[in-house]
């Protein structure tokens, strides 16, 4: 990682989309594909993937249905990636009945 780059912080909505996109590649899915699924325009997708639009969380689940892929499992990717960035490491998830209480 060069020096500029660790001083340059990492935000939250380019790791969604950099996470989106990594899915919908590795699915073999274009942005057209999803985007209709998803019923979002072309060009907002496109600017989701690459960090450019804060996507809303009904969006969000929009994308992952269109993805057929749990938003859960991506916001745990994004976390996992903030934490990488943050040189931390992440807590470990706990199960709901056991957060609840």
């Amino acid at each position: 990682m060069r020096q500029e780059d660790a001083l340059k912080p990492v935000l939250v909505r380019e790791l969604i989309g950099e996470s989106l996109r990594e899915e919908r590649v590795t699915q073999g899915k274009t942005l057209r594909e999803i985007s209709k699924s998803a019923r979002v325009s072309l060009g907002y997708l496109s600017e989701v993937e690459r960090g450019q639009k804060e996507a809303s969380s009904e969006l969000l689940a929009a994308i992952c249905g269109a993805l057929d892929l749990p938003l859960s499992v991506v916001l745990n990717v994004v976390s996992e990636k903030m934490a990488a960035y943050e040189t931390v490491t992440p807590l470990p998830i706990r199960p709901v009945a056991q957060a609840a209480a």
